[in-house]
Protein backbone atom coordinates (compact mmCIF):
# COMPACT_ATOMS: atom_id res chain seq x y z
CA UNK A 1 0.00 0.00 0.00
CA UNK A 2 1.04 3.89 -0.76
CA UNK A 3 0.50 6.00 1.93
CA UNK A 4 -1.94 9.75 1.97
CA UNK A 5 -0.42 10.62 5.36
CA UNK A 6 3.20 10.16 6.26
CA UNK A 7 4.17 10.95 9.92
CA UNK A 8 7.16 11.54 11.23
CA UNK A 9 9.30 11.43 14.74
CA UNK A 10 11.86 13.48 14.83
CA UNK A 11 14.87 13.21 16.69
CA UNK A 12 16.82 10.64 15.16
CA UNK A 13 14.22 10.41 11.76
CA UNK A 14 14.71 13.96 10.57
CA UNK A 15 17.07 15.46 12.91
CA UNK A 16 20.71 13.66 13.55
CA UNK A 17 20.43 14.54 17.24
CA UNK A 18 22.09 11.71 19.10
CA UNK A 19 25.37 12.98 19.29
CA UNK A 20 24.08 15.87 20.84
CA UNK A 21 21.90 13.81 23.08
CA UNK A 22 25.30 11.97 24.12
CA UNK A 23 27.37 14.94 24.73
CA UNK A 24 24.74 16.35 27.31
CA UNK A 25 23.40 12.94 28.61
CA UNK A 26 25.92 13.07 31.84
CA UNK A 27 25.06 16.53 32.72
CA UNK A 28 21.55 15.81 32.89
CA UNK A 29 22.35 12.59 34.72
CA UNK A 30 24.28 14.65 37.12
CA UNK A 31 21.55 17.47 37.58
CA UNK A 32 18.95 14.55 37.91
CA UNK A 33 20.60 12.25 40.19
CA UNK A 34 20.90 9.12 37.50
CA UNK A 35 23.81 6.78 36.57
CA UNK A 36 26.54 8.47 34.18
CA UNK A 37 27.38 6.33 30.90
CA UNK A 38 30.32 6.34 28.75
CA UNK A 39 30.58 6.75 25.30
CA UNK A 40 30.97 3.14 24.10
CA UNK A 41 28.45 2.00 26.74
CA UNK A 42 25.85 4.81 25.03
CA UNK A 43 26.29 2.53 21.54
CA UNK A 44 25.78 -0.53 23.00
CA UNK A 45 22.40 0.82 25.07
CA UNK A 46 21.59 1.60 21.51
CA UNK A 47 19.98 -2.13 21.48
CA UNK A 48 17.78 -1.49 23.87
CA UNK A 49 14.10 -0.15 24.70
CA UNK A 50 13.20 3.22 26.05
CA UNK A 51 12.43 1.27 29.51
CA UNK A 52 15.74 -0.63 29.97
CA UNK A 53 17.97 1.96 29.51
CA UNK A 54 15.55 3.66 32.37
CA UNK A 55 16.45 0.61 34.39
CA UNK A 56 20.03 0.25 33.35
CA UNK A 57 20.89 4.29 34.82
CA UNK A 58 18.94 3.82 37.49
CA UNK A 59 16.14 6.61 36.25
CA UNK A 60 12.71 6.09 37.54
CA UNK A 61 9.65 7.00 35.84
CA UNK A 62 8.80 10.02 37.77
CA UNK A 63 12.28 11.43 37.01
CA UNK A 64 11.33 10.93 33.02
CA UNK A 65 9.69 14.35 32.23
CA UNK A 66 12.31 16.27 34.33
CA UNK A 67 14.97 14.60 32.18
CA UNK A 68 13.24 15.34 29.17
CA UNK A 69 12.72 19.19 29.73
CA UNK A 70 16.26 19.40 30.76
CA UNK A 71 17.17 17.97 27.45
CA UNK A 72 15.12 19.83 25.72
CA UNK A 73 15.91 23.10 26.86
CA UNK A 74 19.61 22.26 26.08
CA UNK A 75 18.61 21.27 22.75
CA UNK A 76 17.01 25.21 22.20
CA UNK A 77 19.87 26.63 23.28
CA UNK A 78 21.85 24.35 20.71
CA UNK A 79 19.66 24.08 17.77
CA UNK A 80 22.18 25.45 15.12
CA UNK A 81 24.11 22.21 16.11
CA UNK A 82 21.60 20.08 15.15
CA UNK A 83 21.72 19.07 11.48
CA UNK A 84 18.88 17.20 9.72
CA UNK A 85 20.37 13.71 8.05
CA UNK A 86 22.00 13.84 4.53
CA UNK A 87 18.82 13.64 2.33
CA UNK A 88 15.98 14.15 4.36
CA UNK A 89 15.31 17.87 3.05
CA UNK A 90 15.04 16.84 -0.77
CA UNK A 91 12.53 13.75 0.28
CA UNK A 92 10.32 16.07 2.62
CA UNK A 93 10.24 18.20 -0.58
CA UNK A 94 9.44 15.39 -3.30
CA UNK A 95 6.56 14.02 -0.50
CA UNK A 96 5.13 17.85 -0.41
CA UNK A 97 5.59 17.65 -4.25
CA UNK A 98 3.72 13.76 -5.11
CA UNK A 99 0.62 14.83 -2.70
CA UNK A 100 1.69 13.24 0.53
CA UNK A 101 0.68 14.72 3.38
CA UNK A 102 3.08 15.43 6.32
CA UNK A 103 2.83 15.79 9.93
CA UNK A 104 5.36 15.17 12.63
CA UNK A 105 5.11 13.57 16.40
CA UNK A 106 7.70 14.28 18.51
CA UNK A 107 8.49 14.33 22.05
CA UNK A 108 10.79 17.09 21.33
CA UNK A 109 8.85 20.48 21.79
CA UNK A 110 7.54 21.96 18.47
CA UNK A 111 9.59 24.81 18.95
CA UNK A 112 13.01 22.94 19.10
CA UNK A 113 11.27 21.01 15.79
CA UNK A 114 10.95 24.20 14.13
CA UNK A 115 14.43 25.61 14.81
CA UNK A 116 16.23 22.92 13.70
CA UNK A 117 13.61 22.30 10.53
CA UNK A 118 13.89 25.65 9.35
CA UNK A 119 11.28 28.05 8.12
CA UNK A 120 10.61 26.63 4.62
CA UNK A 121 10.59 22.52 5.64
CA UNK A 122 8.06 23.68 8.90
CA UNK A 123 5.45 24.75 5.85
CA UNK A 124 5.51 21.69 4.80
CA UNK A 125 4.16 19.59 7.87
CA UNK A 126 0.25 20.49 8.14
CA UNK A 127 0.02 19.26 11.70
CA UNK A 128 2.14 18.87 14.68
CA UNK A 129 1.81 17.47 17.99
CA UNK A 130 5.04 17.54 20.13
CA UNK A 131 5.92 17.25 24.00
CA UNK A 132 4.49 14.73 25.22
CA UNK A 133 6.04 11.91 26.80
CA UNK A 134 7.39 8.97 24.78
CA UNK A 135 5.47 6.63 25.95
CA UNK A 136 2.37 8.88 25.03
CA UNK A 137 2.63 8.88 21.20
CA UNK A 138 -0.32 6.88 20.24
CA UNK A 139 -2.96 9.16 20.95
CA UNK A 140 -1.27 11.79 19.05
CA UNK A 141 -0.82 9.91 16.39
CA UNK A 142 -4.24 8.94 16.58
CA UNK A 143 -5.11 12.67 17.15
CA UNK A 144 -3.25 13.37 14.11
CA UNK A 145 -5.24 10.97 11.34
CA UNK A 146 -8.89 12.23 12.43
CA UNK A 147 -7.35 16.25 11.85
CA UNK A 148 -6.11 14.97 8.70
CA UNK A 149 -9.45 13.27 7.81
CA UNK A 150 -7.02 10.10 6.38
CA UNK A 151 -8.20 6.52 7.10
CA UNK A 152 -5.89 5.21 9.38
CA UNK A 153 -4.88 1.95 6.74
CA UNK A 154 -3.47 5.35 4.66
CA UNK A 155 -1.35 6.33 7.46
CA UNK A 156 2.31 5.49 8.39
CA UNK A 157 4.35 6.88 11.32
CA UNK A 158 8.30 6.64 10.53
CA UNK A 159 10.14 6.76 12.99
CA UNK A 160 13.25 5.06 14.70
CA UNK A 161 12.32 3.06 18.37
CA UNK A 162 10.59 0.11 18.89
CA UNK A 163 8.56 2.54 21.01
CA UNK A 164 7.90 4.36 17.86
CA UNK A 165 6.66 1.12 16.43
CA UNK A 166 4.73 0.25 19.52
CA UNK A 167 2.70 3.72 19.43
CA UNK A 168 2.34 3.68 15.21
CA UNK A 169 0.35 0.06 16.12
CA UNK A 170 -1.56 1.07 19.07
CA UNK A 171 -2.87 3.97 17.35
CA UNK A 172 -3.72 1.73 14.18
CA UNK A 173 -1.27 2.86 11.86
CA UNK A 174 1.45 1.33 10.08
CA UNK A 175 5.23 1.40 10.73
CA UNK A 176 8.38 2.79 8.93
CA UNK A 177 11.59 1.90 10.79
CA UNK A 178 14.34 3.92 9.44
CA UNK A 179 18.01 2.36 9.58
CA UNK A 180 20.20 5.47 10.23
CA UNK A 181 18.96 6.65 13.90
CA UNK A 182 18.97 5.90 17.59
CA UNK A 183 18.21 2.04 17.45
CA UNK A 184 19.77 -0.09 15.02
CA UNK A 185 17.57 -1.79 11.84
CA UNK A 186 18.12 -4.96 13.34
CA UNK A 187 17.01 -4.02 16.75
CA UNK A 188 13.59 -2.65 14.57
CA UNK A 189 13.56 -5.70 12.42
CA UNK A 190 12.02 -7.53 15.54
CA UNK A 191 8.93 -5.77 15.31
CA UNK A 192 8.23 -6.55 11.81
CA UNK A 193 7.51 -2.67 10.04
CA UNK A 194 5.79 -2.16 7.34
CA UNK A 195 8.26 -0.10 5.80
CA UNK A 196 11.74 -0.35 5.71
CA UNK A 197 13.82 2.93 5.09
CA UNK A 198 17.75 2.15 4.29
CA UNK A 199 18.32 5.90 3.71
CA UNK A 200 16.77 9.30 3.82
CA UNK A 201 16.18 9.10 0.16
CA UNK A 202 14.11 5.72 0.20
CA UNK A 203 11.90 7.67 2.24
CA UNK A 204 10.07 8.66 -1.35
CA UNK A 205 8.96 5.17 -1.62
CA UNK A 206 6.13 5.95 0.44
CA UNK A 207 4.58 7.00 -2.77
CA UNK A 208 4.33 3.47 -3.75
CA UNK A 209 3.81 -0.10 -2.59
CA UNK A 210 6.67 -2.34 -1.60
CA UNK A 211 7.63 -4.92 -3.34
CA UNK A 212 6.82 -8.69 -2.38
CA UNK A 213 11.04 -9.46 -1.73
CA UNK A 214 11.25 -5.97 0.57
CA UNK A 215 8.15 -7.13 2.73
CA UNK A 216 9.86 -7.32 6.44
CA UNK A 217 9.40 -10.88 7.97
CA UNK A 218 6.27 -11.43 10.09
Amino acid sequence: MSYRLAIFDFDGTLADSFPFFISVFNQIADEHGFRRVGASEAQDLRHHDTRAIMRHVGMPAWKLPLASRSFIGLMRENAARIPLFEGVREALHGLDREGVRLAIVSSNSEQNVRLVLGPHLSALFGHYECGMSVFGKAGRIRKVVKRAAVPAAHALYVGDQALDADAARRAGVAFGAVSWGYAPIETLRRVAPEREFGTPAELLHILRPPSPSHRPPV
